[in-house]
């Protein structure tokens, strides 16, 4: 849907959703009463669309990007594991997911690059 728009206004829009997020998932956990509830999707949403900044066009590159956010997601390697340990409230709802872009996201250049 953002591939018409400049790299630059797609990581603005990204950019205002993270911080929109950051209200909106702490707003969220504390009407919930849970801290990152699994009903709270704002934040794999944003991180997975930041991976997609990096990603080649084409429907394979949707899908390897969506599996690496993933595992990066759910393995947590550091440093999101002490991110998603240490920071709290709307903020380290958000964070941990953004560093997962980000690293889906270098992994899909390095793919691109080697495959592309």
């Amino acid at each position: 849907l953002m591939a018409p728009l400049t790299l630059a206004l797609q990581a603005v829009i990204i950019g205002c959703a993270f911080v929109v997020g950051i209200w909106f998932c702490e707003l969220t956990s504390r009407n919930l009463g849970v801290h990152d509830h699994g009903g709270i999707v704002w934040d794999e949403f944003v991180g997975y669309w930041l991976a997609m900044l990096f990603a080649p066009p084409g429907w394979i590159w949707l899908l390897i990007g969506f599996v690496l956010f993933r595992v990066f997601d759910i393995v947590k390697p550091w440093p999101i594991r002490v991110l998603d340990k240490k920071v709290h409230g709307g903020f380290g709802i958000m964070i941990d997911d953004i560093i997962a872009g980000l690293f889906a996201g270098l992994c899909l250049l390095v793919l691109g690059h080697w495959l592309v």
